[in-house]
């Protein structure tokens, strides 16, 4: 069975043994049949956290089987923590932390396997376990990133729609029974609002709105999950303006940050490209890196193979060829990413400051021409008396 840490420490580590002995009499561990340990999930920051101090743990000395019980009793996250016991008991078992970590697909990735067997064969587990934290915060701080420039234009589109409903439901009604009585000829804006009113409180659009809402996230979802859907629509995400330049810089940075933590822990170019095909998120970036690992392995170059690509900035490209051939493609794979990751928030900070005027202009349209619309008869009968 393979060991970790420095077991040179006798008496901390019979010290910690006891202690941990005394844990298990009062750990409760259900075994994970095999069906459930690929269903098994967490949260991304529950993962950065438990790599964080499993560093921590070995790099102090502790038996890593030791070290995972230890952790497993400190995590909130009830499913996670029964993995975590589980692959401590494999490693007594006699397997490798890599062989028990695949078992469960959906918590650790194919990036993290990569990165640990790389850390398991070098002798640098601690470090490794460390860069994978690293790796994982700053996935997580460019998902965060993302997600927050992404929501803004969600959020305008719902309040523009609530008050619109708004009006449309109780505002516009009253004014419908006012120009009834008043018998004016309504212009043709005005009779669109009323006929809009009516539509929008009528039975018929409280029983189709959900179901049409519904049936279109369904078509969506299972449209996006063809690889078809997939490529035509994240193609699409990448042609939008300002959006677009976002979603592809936050590409780039998890890309070069991937494949210099790859490999500086050893894993060869090809390998690690490979890894980072999985961890990617758009397919259009996807097919490059799969053309790329073709290319290399023919004996072509990174920067030649990414250069074929029309959605790869010549900048990237240009680097690559520069980390190449001084021989220190990892370093300048470190740097590419740490620049694009201030691009995205340079991004980021462009997107919220134009959004905030856009959310006013936007609900000030709606508000401004239902307004106008009931107040265009009331102008025709002044003319008139």
């Amino acid at each position: 069975m393979a060991e970790y840490g420095d077991l040179n420490k006798k008496a901390d580590l019979k010290r910690f043994t006891s202690l941990d002995n005394e844990r298990k009499e009062n750990t409760i561990f259900s075994p994970i049949n095999s069906r459930k340990k690929r269903r098994i999930s967490t949260k991304l920051e529950t993962k950065l956290i438990f790599f964080r101090q499993l560093s921590i743990i070995l790099s102090s000395g502790v038996p890593l089987s030791q070290g995972l019980q230890l952790l497993s009793e400190n995590i909130s996250d009830k499913n996670f923590a029964n993995c975590v016991q589980d692959i401590a008991l494999q490693l007594n078992s006699g397997k490798d932390l890599s062989s028990s970590l695949k078992e469960y697909p959906k918590i650790f990735d194919t990036v993290v396997l990569g990165l640990i067997e790389a850390g398991e064969t070098g002798g640098i587990l601690p470090d490794v376990l460390d860069r994978i934290a690293s790796l994982l915060d700053a996935k997580n701080k460019l998902k965060s990133q993302i997600t927050g420039a992404l929501i803004y234009p969600v959020i305008l589109l719902v309040l523009a729609l609530t008050v619109s409903l708004g009006l449309l439901i109780f505002i516009v009604p009253t004014f419908e029974d006012l120009f009834r009585g008043l018998g004016a000829e309504l212009p043709g804006l005005t009779q669109f609002m009323l006929n809009l009113s009516r539509f929008v409180t009528s039975p018929l659009f409280i029983i189709l709105a959900p179901i049409v809402l519904i049936l279109f996230f369904i078509g969506f979802t299972q449209f996006y999950s063809t690889y078809k859907g997939k490529l035509l629509l994240d193609s699409f995400f990448l042609k939008i303006p300002i959006f677009g330049e976002l979603i592809l810089r936050s590409e780039l940075a998890s890309l070069s940050d991937t494949l210099s933590t790859l490999m500086n822990a050893g894993v060869t170019i090809t390998d690690a490209l490979e890894k980072c095909i999985l961890s990617a998120s758009n397919q259009i970036i996807k097919n490059t890196i799969k053309k790329a690992v073709v290319l290399v392995q023919e004996g072509q170059l990174l920067g030649y193979s990414f250069s074929l690509s029309r959605e790869i900035p010549r900048l990237f490209i240009s680097m690559i060829k520069i980390g190449e051939e001084t021989g220190e493609l990892s370093y300048i794979m470190e740097n590419i990413s740490l620049f694009y990751k201030r691009e995205v928030e340079d991004s980021v900070s462009i997107l919220t400051k134009l959004m905030e005027p856009a959310v006013i202009f936007v609900v000030a349209a709606i508000v401004g021409t239902i307004v106008i619309a009931l107040y265009l008869p009331m102008f025709s009968l002044l003319e008139k008396i």
